[in-house]
């Protein structure tokens, strides 16, 4: 059974009840546990991890190879800020997905880019909870091509 990882940036953890209105009423507990379920009907086994701390998530991007098959990032506001999580991110042979719960070209200039986008297989944004849902269908599919090759 393929490994994923699933890594949440800064303020993730607060979801729920922070920004609603952006982020909805899902908490991060809930998604992890959705993710749980969904890896099992996929045949992926699934781990998800979440820092506030910028070093911290670049040294887990960095423990992919040879642990996981791919990897699924929701960098949070890092996505717009880190080179450190990109140059990380450009190392790694396995599939990336990134991940935004809102759609970040509605919102503010600054969160219109992203430095991770850069280095991902593919991004989904917008789609709140559920983006992350499609991430590992996406990344199911992305395996499956690969072992058919």
């Amino acid at each position: 059974m393929p490994s994923i990882l699933i890594l949440n940036g800064p303020n993730l953890n607060l979801l729920g009840r922070r920004e609603p209105g952006i982020y909805g009423h899902t908490t991060l507990a809930d998604i992890e546990a959705m993710c749980a379920t969904e890896g099992e009907r996929l045949g992926l086994a699934v781990t998800c991890r979440q820092s506030n701390s910028e070093g911290e998530l670049v040294s887990w991007v960095q423990e992919v190879p040879g642990r996981f098959a791919g990897l699924i990032l929701n960098a949070g506001a890092y996505s717009h800020t880190s080179v450190a999580l990109l140059d990380a991110a450009r190392a790694l042979d396995e599939p990336l997905i990134e991940v935004h719960l809102s759609n970040i070209y509605q919102r503010e200039t600054f969160r219109q880019h992203s430095y991770v986008s850069l280095a991902a297989t593919g991004v989904l944004c917008g789609f709140g909870a559920r983006g992350y849902l499609m991430a590992l269908q996406a990344m199911a599919a992305i395996l499956a091509d690969a072992d058919s090759r």
